[in-house]
């Protein structure tokens, strides 16, 4: 997990605007399979979205619980949408890492 800093977050958001949810999590809460996916989608993308269609009120806590279980950086949460950013494995298929490392 890395930190970011202000600016880091807004460019993290600014990629992210145009990105429709791939994962939602629903009835059952964050439940393994739930963190299993949000780390398969991370590993294919970077950065996603996850929808809370449920448990809204405990989206932060649960956003949180899902950075911890995959190892992933919560970028911010707007409305019921939480931003998940995580690096990819390896470096030449990093897609914000030259403009991440300007502001880092």
């Amino acid at each position: 997990m890395i930190e970011l800093n202000s600016k880091a977050r807004k460019i993290l958001e600014k990629y992210a605007h145009d990105l429709n949810p791939v994962v939602i999590v629903g009835g059952n809460g964050v439940t393994e399979g739930v963190a299993e996916k949000v780390e398969a989608e991370l590993k294919a993308h970077e950065l996603i979205k996850v929808k809370f269609n449920e448990f809204k009120d405990e989206k932060k806590d649960l956003a949180g619980d899902l950075s911890s279980q995959c190892d992933a950086t919560l970028v911010r949460i707007i409305g019921n949408v939480a931003i998940f950013y995580k690096p990819a494995e390896e470096p030449k298929n990093r897609k914000y890492e030259k403009e991440l490392n300007k502001v880092l």
